[in-house]
């Protein structure tokens, strides 16, 4: 595996985004993440043995199963909020992992909503047969602000199980760096009450493109507002 890539290089670990994003300017649905023209970054938690493990040879090791759905997630900030900062039990190890864009949009492309949507599916009998085949699932759940506090629009979860989750681990991995620390140095700063400074390190998360049709099946309509 190559072990380069965005968060190999310290002066894009470094480039960040304030928090100047309102909510009018972003739409309900939308993937935001660290991507180059080849790759896409996002991140995990897990106990060291396996983290470090596998920042260590930039690849999953054998331990790391791959007949079990994982969840990958490309903003930083939920996973600091799931992670508890990289504190919680069994999540001690923050990762970036770098995957190749093929592979995330692949996922993407097959994956079904991990919920029933009334009047977005035909009905649940075919979300469900839909499901059980999918090696993907989605769900959107509220993006967090510096302090972990959810925001009107939504982030973007992908599980991956069976073919999914084994093409990420040994095909679709660039390289995997341990960022543990950045998740410390940052929580150490936003609670010191230093947003300026935890904003400049956090990875430039941007508007991800989309070609047609990715995300036609997973982003459902809002409906329109009352009068």
């Amino acid at each position: 595996m190559k072990t380069g890539g965005p968060w190999s290089r310290r002066a894009r670990i470094l480039r960040g985004m304030e928090e100047t994003r309102t909510a009018d300017d972003e739409p309900k649905y939308r993937i935001r993440a660290l991507h180059t023209d080849r790759t896409v970054t996002v991140y995990q938690a897990y106990r060291p043995e396996i983290g470090l493990a596998a920042a260590r040879e930039g690849r999953f090791p054998a331990i790391w199963k791959r007949d079990r759905m994982t969840w990958i997630k490309p903003s930083f900030l939920w996973m600091m909020y799931r992670s508890g900062w990289g504190t919680k039990e069994g999540q001690e190890t923050v990762l970036a992992v770098e995957i190749t864009r093929e592979g995330f949009e692949w996922a993407l492309r097959n994956a079904c909503l991990s919920h029933h949507v009334r009047g977005f599916h035909p009905d649940q009998a075919t979300w469900k047969a839909r499901l059980r085949t999918a090696p993907a699932r989605v769900q959107w759940d509220p993006e967090r602000d510096q302090r972990l506090r959810a925001l009107p629009y939504r982030s973007l979860q992908l599980g991956l199980s069976g073919e999914a989750s084994r093409r990420y681990a040994d095909e679709w991995t660039v390289s995997v760096t341990d960022v543990t620390p950045l998740a410390h140095r940052v929580r150490d700063l936003v609670r010191a009450g230093d947003l300026e400074a935890a904003g400049r390190l956090l990875p430039r998360e941007e508007p991800y493109p989309e070609s047609a049709g990715l995300l036609e099946h997973l982003r459902v309509p809002q409906a329109p507002e009352a009068p």
